[in-house]
């Protein structure tokens, strides 16, 4: 198994560095399921499973991001969680692994009916509808309702749209906080714009389906 890590360096190619790793640690790979410790982990990770076995993961993340969400949210002790691109609720569910611990509470928009229904469907049958406000409607215009401040958000909707959430919700993100960006080999412009601003410290994590991971500077 090969681990992709990817460095920002000139603005027009990524140099990527490929470790090679033991079949001791192969074993161990992310992709390996989650192990619950507590009674509402096992029903998050139940409902993340049917999901998974059903076929209603459309357009999230794979689990291998999937653990990053739930890891770095749970790392910053993240109270206030926004996401862009609610879907059915997969990646929302990883969140919420962190958030019954944190105490946190995720904001999640989507455009899509359905998959708002959907979403909202899977949280309640994970027992973790009170820690979600599903929000439908366009997010370039619902997002500017967001009241900071913001410690992690999440951007995984239409990829032309990214810098502008990213632009409307950068002010509202706290110094030290984190965005997350899904699939940021299809927007060249979000890498470019979140590794020539001076404030912003970016890394990429491509052992899933490739993720940004922003801190904004104190």
């Amino acid at each position: 198994m090969k681990m992709m890590i990817v460095i920002p360096g000139i603005l027009s190619t990524m140099a990527v560095i490929a470790f090679s790793q033991s079949a001791r640690v192969d074993k161990f790979h992310v992709s390996t399921p989650p192990l619950a410790n507590t009674e509402m982990e096992k029903k998050i990770i139940a409902e993340l499973d049917d999901m998974e076995k059903s076929h209603q993961t459309y357009l999230s993340v794979p689990m291998q991001d999937g653990k990053v969400l739930r890891l770095l949210a749970e790392v910053a002790d993240a109270k206030n969680v926004v996401e862009i691109g609610t879907s059915t609720g997969y990646s929302g569910l990883w969140f919420c692994l962190a958030l019954q611990r944190t105490g946190g509470h995720l904001t999640t928009f989507e455009i899509d009916h359905t998959r708002a229904s959907e979403a909202r469907q899977h949280f309640k049958q994970a027992g973790v509808d009170k820690l979600v406000t599903v929000v439908e409607g366009d997010a370039h215009e619902q997002v500017t309702k967001l009241k900071g401040p913001i410690d992690l958000a999440f951007i995984d909707a239409d990829k032309e749209g990214y810098v502008d959430y990213l632009n409307k919700i950068l002010p509202l993100v706290r110094p030290g906080g984190v965005i997350l960006a899904h699939n940021v080999e299809m927007v060249p412009e979000y890498v470019k714009t979140v590794t020539t601003n001076a404030n912003l410290e970016t890394i990429f994590y491509m052992e899933g389906n490739g993720l940004a991971v922003t801190l904004k500077k104190r």
